[in-house]
């Protein structure tokens, strides 16, 4: 496990091969525009343990997967799809990996949870619940 600048213990993530490399290129383009959360991203990438779609366990977070999660602050329950910008609508329920919670959500497994801190600053923790893969 890692820790943040703040001492928080981060619980260990794992991202498909694929999932990876097409993330590792989205945090590169978007270090110019989006420069904290590229950031983030790149922290998220560089300590997950990176495996074969097929050598991990359906209930880990990935592109493309509906996860149900728990915001410990409020007791809240939401189910979002964590998705790519271009696929990112948030009325749908569809939220891009370069937002705070999609960066927050990548790589977790049913049962974990993690803190993050929102755009406005602010500091959450949530906790996966479930997760459903598509296709």
């Amino acid at each position: 496990m890692s820790k943040t600048a703040q001492g928080t213990t981060l619980p260990q993530i794992i991202i498909s091969t694929d999932d990876h490399e097409r993330l590792v290129r989205l945090s590169g383009a978007a270090a110019r525009t989006m420069p904290d959360i590229a950031a983030v991203l790149a922290e998220e990438l560089d300590r997950a343990q990176v495996l074969p779609r097929d050598r991990w366990a359906d209930a880990v977070v990935c592109m493309g997967s509906e996860v149900e999660f728990r915001d410990d602050m409020t007791g809240r329950i939401q189910s979002v799809a964590l998705v790519y910008p271009n696929e990112a609508d948030i009325g749908k329920g569809k939220v891009s990996v370069l937002t705070p919670i999609g960066t927050a959500l990548i790589g977790l497994a049913v049962g974990q949870s993690i803190t993050w801190e929102t755009r406005s600053g602010e500091e959450r923790r949530l906790t996966v619940l479930g997760v459903r893969q598509q296709g």
